[in-house]
């Protein structure tokens, strides 16, 4: 018997033999396929709702597919790199405007920042368990969440990807790995570079790993990896760079001008809106639209998670190491600490800002970044649910249960709303419709209908935006406002119910009104007499 137990070893040890998954590796897999299952579930189901910040986004594709632009920043502003446009832009040649295509390539980014963050909460030292919690809470999707991984409305969806792929390359190269070192100095700048041009929301992440590099690799950086590294970043944000000298933008300025900088805000307003709403909100913990009391613990369990799990990498990057410890030890400690400090400034900035102040539900979207930092935020339960004894585990314990919880609650609440965004997209579908069947080709609109009816159009309809007044409204493409005023036929649209549409009815009638209106369900079109 004991020799047959050898015997069997000895088979299974062979480099050919098949190797079985370990169960909590097949339950990432099965995880992983859940969590983007349930998100193309949601995509083909025309949710999240898009908008017209989104088509302006599309509509950038839309001419990078037929070679007629090649915007550096989204429309209107300067600021926001374009790097969705131009990954959708194969897509949209190939299916002309549909927000689905649009979307696909961010449904690819967030499948890959789940295996990215496994393998590095893996190369971290999280055990296989470890990391399929990771995972299992980045699979849920709350409202907020899925928009900000799904909405191709400019930044968002790269950063979360960037970010991990950022970290692991930085253990790759500080835990001395062989070979094809060269190409990685090189992913790591190009990844840099794309992001500051894309969105500098990860600066606080690129600072702290590249501090990890030049602490660890100091001298490989004085050569041939400095060079290469600085080359590719440059060759990253070649965009902004470019355009700054031909146009004399400042792109970081105006990123806190947009951000609120420049607006008035208390600090009340600003610790409110972003320790307590922002958290929950930024992180997947609320319900869509709002944040219910109960779910506002994780804005006490947050900072004290942060605080003991710096505290945990900080002690093991100081201890000192025993001679047959793996030098990843000690580079995993500094990366960990590096994440929670980036995850930190990140919230600093935030509440900072007055838009936490003025409007913390909509901007919780610049703490999407947040979750490049979940496993070295979520480091000391796995410490406490191993090593820990009593008290320290229950309390462990009782962490897990409620974040993954709260996060099945907020879950569940936003695909309760699904069957309504499905149906209003099936309404702006039939307005669309309309407008064709009525030969219409040019339209006033307000700003949040404008790019989204000229997208779905693939341009056949034209839309310059205007206020509840029907004053000129903020046009990101003014060429749209210039055919517009050509045409003296141009018509109107408004959601039916909307301040605009009260004030159209006001112009409709048969004897003395100028428009007269063509109803669609949620619509209302007017067209000139």
């Amino acid at each position: 018997m004991s020799a047959g137990v050898r015997q069997e070893s000895r088979e299974a040890a062979r480099p050919g033999a098949p190797r079985r998954l370990r169960l909590p590796v097949l339950l990432t897999l099965l995880v992983v396929r859940a969590g983007v299952g349930y998100r193309l579930v949601l995509l083909l189901a025309d949710a999240p709702p898009t908008n017209s910040d989104e088509a302006t986004m599309g509509l950038a594709a839309l001419h990078i597919a037929r070679g007629q632009d090649f915007p550096v920043w989204f429309h209107g502003q300067a600021y926001m790199g374009t790097l969705e446009a131009y990954l959708a832009a194969p897509l949209l040649a190939l299916t002309g405007p549909s927000v689905l295509a649009l979307r696909l390539p961010t449904l690819v980014l967030y499948a890959l920042f789940l295996l990215l963050t496994w393998r590095l909460t893996r190369r971290l030292g999280g055990d296989r368990w470890f990391a399929l919690l990771v995972v299992g809470f980045l699979a849920f999707g709350s409202d907020r969440i899925v928009k900000n991984q799904l909405i191709a409305g400019g930044g968002y969806p790269e950063l979360n990807p960037a970010g991990v792929a950022l970290a692991l390359l930085t253990l790759d190269l500080c835990a001395g790995r062989a070979g094809a070192r060269l190409p990685r100095w090189a992913a790591w700048g190009l990844i840099s570079g794309l992001m500051l041009w894309v969105d500098p929301l990860l600066l606080p992440y690129i600072g702290g790993t590249g501090v990890v590099l030049v602490a660890w690799r100091r001298r490989e950086l004085a050569g041939r990896a400095g060079i290469v590294t600085v080359a590719a970043t440059l060759l990253g944000a070649a965009p902004m760079l470019l355009d700054s000298l031909r146009h004399g933008r400042d792109p970081f300025t105006a990123v806190l001008t947009a951000s609120g900088g420049d607006a008035a805000a208390g600090w009340g307003e600003r610790l409110h809106g972003g320790l307590v709403l922002g958290l929950p909100l930024g992180m997947g913990f609320c319900s869509p639209g709002h944040c219910a009391t109960w779910q506002l613990w994780w804005a006490l369990a947050f900072p004290v998670l942060l605080l003991l799990a710096a505290l945990s990498a900080w002690r093991t990057l100081r201890a000192p190491a025993p001679a047959s410890a793996a030098p990843e030890r000690s580079v995993g400690a500094a990366v960990r600490l590096a994440l929670l400090v980036g995850a930190a400034a990140v919230l600093g900035a935030y509440v900072l800002s007055s838009a936490a102040g003025r409007t913390p539900v909509e901007s919780a979207r610049y703490l999407s970044c947040l979750a490049v930092a979940t496993p070295a935020l979520l480091w000391p339960l796995r410490a406490a649910t191993r090593a820990g004894r009593g008290p320290a585990r229950v309390a462990a314990v009782t962490v897990l249960a409620a974040i993954l919880g709260t996060a099945t609650v907020a879950t569940a609440a936003a695909v309760r709303t699904v069957p309504a965004i499905h149906a209003e997209a099936d309404r702006h579908r039939a307005l669309v419709d309309t407008l064709d069947e009525l030969g219409v080709r040019h339209v006033r609109a307000g700003y949040w209908t404008c790019n989204r009816l000229t997208f779905a159009s693939a341009e056949d309809v034209v839309c310059a935006v205007v206020d509840d007044d029907l004053r000129p409204g903020f046009d990101r493409y003014p060429a749209y406002r210039r055919a517009v005023d050509a045409d003296p036929g141009a018509g109107w649209v408004a959601p039916a119910g909307s301040p605009l549409a009260a004030r159209l009815d006001q112009r409709v009638g048969p004897d003395t009104g100028d428009l007269a209106a063509v109803p669609v369900e949620g619509w209302r079109i007017y067209l000139p007499r």
